[in-house]
């Protein structure tokens, strides 16, 4: 009877199944339930315990860059083509442009893009290739803060920090780490050297069309380097730069007005041609006395993020460059040309020559070449007692182009003597840390000055040079050499008046019995060295003279002095 009661209790088994199922989904659901709970704790914890880490040495080293006397780009010295520059220094264009192309909810996301982060972590279980993150906070941390390495462990501790990162500081200061860290190609990496390396500018002067065309170069920067000289590449990354155009004016960054005006920009070529090469001489002198003034080495200089100003005119050295450069040489005979150019009374040096090729010849002839004499200093044979440093000088047998062009600055100058320099202003986060004081001082009285210059036959008459004629007359430029007729071992060419000294330097060497050596040689006679001298002379005179250079004869410091202020109380108020 017990056992038919029972058997009458029994639900079927149908009922009993359904019964079962709904415990299991519950249980199943509670352990779902209970890991999620897990997970979140521990991200909590994990997000508690990951600190953000510091940057990279190689993400913090900048480079040291030097400018020509009107701020042209020279080059640069130092490990890594990087300068920090603050947010408020990059046009508000440029960061839209940056944010259109990489990231257009960076302003409003939580440092991290779910999906980006769900595609990288199927592409390493899965093996495809590699994804990195999409917002701008991803890129940052990885460029900067983390290893490249591409793994899961990574890739989480990526978004932990990119979290992290956005809570703890405001979008602007993610967005200008970004920008001072970020490889554009060309070897730059940050947005002041891509500037200067693909326009020739700061990154304060970018246009809205250069500034899309930056932030397009973005996407492959390895690639896009050669725009402006590779067809395909520029017409691949013209495509691109509309598209970031096209989103800027849709999210109205920039107006309808300014989207139709935009142009694709020219690029300076890449790589870079033979006169950017020459100018290495010009930095090398520049950096060695920048690290004197400044009491560190030139190790220290070139990783210190400096802006070095030169005293150097850009313009009349590439001027000088494509001259000298006429000269055919000789068989068996490797012709030497050093020019400098400096302003008497106060000792900028506007143009220093050294050579025709600095990757095969590192030593600089207009600073370092001592050559014969000659007849050279034979007008200031009369002078009594000259001041030093020109009294040593002229005791020299074998003088610099040099200090050739200083003795003859200082007849320029009435007899002031002005010691040569080639930096003006030292720079460092906008802050000037060095300005030149140029030194002068009396070494010959007026007379003594004057007589020089009449046996010289060389000043003040230069400024009449006939340029249009082929040549220079000769009383126009003081000629003087070692040597005789056909002979000449050296020839010296020099001109002078109130703004500019001027001297031109030839001579000669060839292969010595010994590798790897050289010995004096007679220069060829054809051209004539003393003509090619003297039309390398006039040229460069019309054109520092005469060209709209500034080979003037204000001193650079005077000149970088009023600035001074100006740029320090910008600096403060950026700060």
């Amino acid at each position: 009877m017990l056992s038919e009661r029972r058997h009458r209790e029994r639900a079927p088994l149908r009922i009993r199944l359904r019964r079962n199922r709904s415990r299991r989904l519950r249980r199943l659901l509670y352990a779902f339930l209970a890991l999620l709970a897990t997970l979140c704790a521990a991200a909590v914890v994990a997000y508690h315990l990951t600190s953000i880490p510091k940057p990279h040495p190689e993400t913090v080293t900048q480079s040291t860059v030097f400018l020509d006397s009107g701020g042209a780009y020279l080059g640069r010295r130092g490990p890594v083509d990087r300068q920090d520059v603050p947010l408020s220094a990059v046009p508000r264009h440029v960061q839209d442009a940056v944010i259109a192309a990489e990231n257009r909810s960076f302003r409003t996301d939580s440092g991290v893009s779910p999906r980006a982060i769900a595609r990288a972590m199927l592409a390493t279980l899965t093996g495809g290739d590699p994804q990195g993150g999409s917002t701008i906070t991803q890129q940052y941390v990885k460029n900067a803060l983390l290893s490249p390495e591409h793994s899961l462990a990574r890739k989480a501790r990526e978004a932990l920090i990119a979290i992290k990162l956005d809570r703890t500081r405001t979008k602007d200061e993610i967005l200008e780490g970004y920008l001072d860290t970020v490889y554009f190609g060309r070897g730059a990496a940050g947005i002041q050297s891509a500037a200067r390396n693909y326009f020739g500018v700061d990154a304060k002067s970018l246009t809205v069309a250069q500034g899309a065309a930056l932030a397009s170069i973005l996407n492959i920067p390895s690639y896009y380097e050669k725009a402006g000289s590779d067809p395909k590449v520029t017409a691949k990354l013209e495509n691109r730069w509309e598209w970031v155009l096209d989103a800027m004016a849709a999210s109205g960054s920039i107006t309808a007005k300014q989207r139709a005006a935009a142009r694709f920009p020219a690029f300076r070529f890449y790589p870079p041609g033979e006169t950017e090469g020459q100018r290495q001489y010009l930095i090398d002198v520049a950096s060695k006395e920048a690290a004197d003034r400044l009491g560190i080495t030139e190790d220290r200089l070139a990783s210190g993020g400096y802006s070095v100003t030169t005293t150097f005119d850009l313009a009349l050295q590439d001027n000088a460059t494509q001259r000298v450069q006429e000269h055919p040489g000789g068989k068996g005979v490797r012709v030497h040309t050093a020019v400098v150019g400096m302003v008497p009374g106060d000792g900028a040096v506007r143009l220093l020559y050294g050579g025709s090729d600095y990757a095969r010849q590192s030593f600089n002839d207009a600073v370092s070449g001592a050559v014969e004499a000659g007849t050279a200093l034979e007008p200031f044979s009369e002078v009594g007692d000259a001041g030093a440093p020109l009294s040593k000088l002229l005791k020299t047998a074998a003088p610099t182009p040099l200090d050739l062009a200083s003795a003859y600055a200082t007849v320029a100058a009435d007899g002031r003597y002005a010691t040569p320099y080639t930096v003006a202003r030292i720079t460092r986060e906008g802050r000037t840390v060095y300005r030149a004081r140029p030194a002068v001082r009396q070494v010959l009285n007026e007379k003594e000055a004057l007589v020089a210059g009449m046996r010289s036959g060389a000043g003040p008459t230069p400024v009449a040079v006939d340029v249009a004629a082929g040549s220079a007359e000769a009383k126009a430029f003081a000629v003087a050499g070692a040597g005789g007729g056909i002979t000449r071992r050296t020839v010296w060419t020099t001109g002078y008046d109130g703004r500019l000294a001027l001297t031109v330097a030839l001579f000669a060497d060839r292969a010595g019995s010994r590798k790897g050596t050289t010995v004096p040689a007679q220069l060829p006679n054809e051209p004539s060295p003393t003509e090619f001298a003297r039309r390398v002379a006039a040229g460069i005179w019309d054109a520092a003279t005469k060209g709209g250079s500034k080979g003037g004869s204000k001193s650079d410091a005077e000149s970088h002095a009023d600035s001074d202020a100006d740029s320090d109380a910008e600096t403060d108020a950026a700060n």
